[in-house]
C-alpha cells in the first residue's frame, strides 16, 4: 500500500457520491477516482445478464487504467448482481453496497421495516435472502421505486423536482396506523445510493417520523479497515470524475463537497 492509496468509486450514476462523501471523510489521505456508468443508466432498465455482461469487463478496463488499491461498488443493483463475479475475476479488494436489512431490523421497535430500492434490487433473490436471514421477526415491506433514482440525478443537476413526484415514490414505505406510533413503519432502508441525495426532502414529506438507514457510514468503515491505518496527511490531489458517456461533468461547485472540498478534475 502506498502512502496515498487510490480508491475507485463506481456507480451507475451520481448516487454513489453519497457513499464517496463518507469514504472521503474517513480516509482523507486517499486519492479518489469516481466513475459514473451513465452510458448504461439506469441499471434498473436492464436485465441481470446485461448488467453482468456490462460491468465485469468495464471494471477490468477501469482497474487497468487507474490501478486502484480498492474499489467501492457504490450501487445496490450492481453489488447484488456483480460483486461475486468481480471478486472472481480481479485481485483488487472490492467493497459492495447491499440493502442494510440486518441493522434496520435489529433496531426497529415496531417490527415494521420498509426497504426502498429500485425495482431490480427489491425483486432480487439476494435481497430476499437478506430478509430470510436477518428479518428477526420483522414485517418487511419491499418498495420498488421506478423513478426516484432519476429524480435524484435531476435534482443534483439543478432541475426542479416537485414534492408530489417524490412523495409518490415514497408513500408505499409507510405502512400501518398513522395514529398509532406502535403499529406503523418506524424504519426505512435506503437501498439505492441515489436516495440520500433527496433525504432532507423525504424527511419533510414523510407522513410520520421514521429512522432512515443509509449504509454509507458502514461502507466507509469497511474501506478503512481494509486499507489499514492512514499513513499520510490529507491528499490535496487525485479527485477525478469520469462518465462512461465521455461527457464533461459540468458540476464542479456541486461536486466539491462530496470530494471533501477537493477540486474535481
Amino acid at each position: 500500500m502506498t502512502n496515498s492509496p487510490t480508491i475507485l468509486v463506481f456507480d451507475s450514476g451520481l448516487g454513489g457520491l453519497t457513499v464517496l462523501r463518507e469514504v472521503v471523510a474517513g480516509r482523507p489521505d486517499a486519492h479518489y477516482v469516481y466513475v459514473a456508468d451513465d452510458a448504461f443508466f439506469p441499471y434498473g432498465h436492464h436485465s441481470e445478464d446485461e448488467i453482468i455482461a456490462r460491468v465485469v469487463p468495464l471494471m477490468g478496463e477501469l482497474i487497468g487504467r487507474h490501478r486502484p488499491d480498492l474499489v467501492v461498488i457504490a450501487c445496490n443493483t450492481a453489488s447484488t448482481l456483480v460483486l461475486s463475479h468481480l471478486r472472481a475475476a480481479y485481485s483488487v479488494a472490492f467493497v459492495g453496497t447491499v440493502p442494510a436489512i440486518k441493522p434496520a431490523c435489529a433496531q426497529s421497535r415496531t417490527r415494521r421495516v420498509s426497504v426502498l430500492g429500485t425495482k431490480g434490487t427489491v425483486k432480487r433473490e439476494y435481497t430476499k435472502a437478506l430478509i430470510r436471514d436477518f428479518a428477526q421477526g420483522c414485517e418487511v415491506t419491499l418498495v420498488g421505486s421506478p423513478e426516484l433514482a432519476s429524480l435524484a440525478e435531476a435534482a443534483l443537476g439543478g432541475i426542479p423536482i416537485s414534492d408530489e413526484a417524490i412523495l409518490a415514490e415514497l408513500a408505499p414505505c409507510f405502512v400501518g396506523d398513522a395514529s398509532d406510533a406502535s403499529a406503523r413503519t418506524d424504519t426505512v432502508v435506503l437501498a439505492c445510493t441515489h436516495y440520500p441525495l433527496l433525504l432532507d426532502r423525504m424527511k419533510k414529506l414523510a407522513p410520520w417520523p421514521v429512522d432512515w438507514i443509509d449504509p454509507a457510514p458502514a461502507i466507509a468503515r469497511r474501506v478503512s479497515e481494509l486499507l489499514g491505518p492512514p499513513t499520510g496527511g490529507i491528499a490535496q490531489s487525485g479527485a477525478e470524475m469520469f462518465f462512461t458517456s465521455n461527457r464533461v461533468h459540468g458540476l464542479s461547485a456541486t461536486l466539491t463537497p462530496f470530494f471533501g472540498g477537493r477540486a474535481v478534475a
